[in-house]
């Protein structure tokens, strides 16, 4: 899915329930990589921005969408 698209809840839940399944497979980077195509949420971006900065989630790909679309997408950058 696209960045700038929404995820709608029951989308989200698919994807943890698949993530979930890998988890228990054993497969922790396919848990990791499928868990960051979820959009973060724009709150736990602004603290972990103060915490670590953005170029951990810029760095691991995260899906940013949700935080673009509430702050902007130079709030990434900056």
């Amino acid at each position: 899915m696209p960045q700038n698209q929404t995820m709608s809840l029951d989308e989200k839940l698919a994807i943890g329930c698949k993530a979930a399944e890998l988890w228990d497979a054993g497969d922790k980077e396919g848990f990791a990589n499928l868990m960051r195509t979820v959009p973060l949420p724009p709150y736990l971006a602004k603290v972990m921005k103060e915490k670590v900065g953005m170029e951990f989630f810029t760095r691991y790909n995260w899906n940013l969408s949700e935080v673009e679309a509430e702050f902007g997408p130079d709030y990434i950058s900056t």
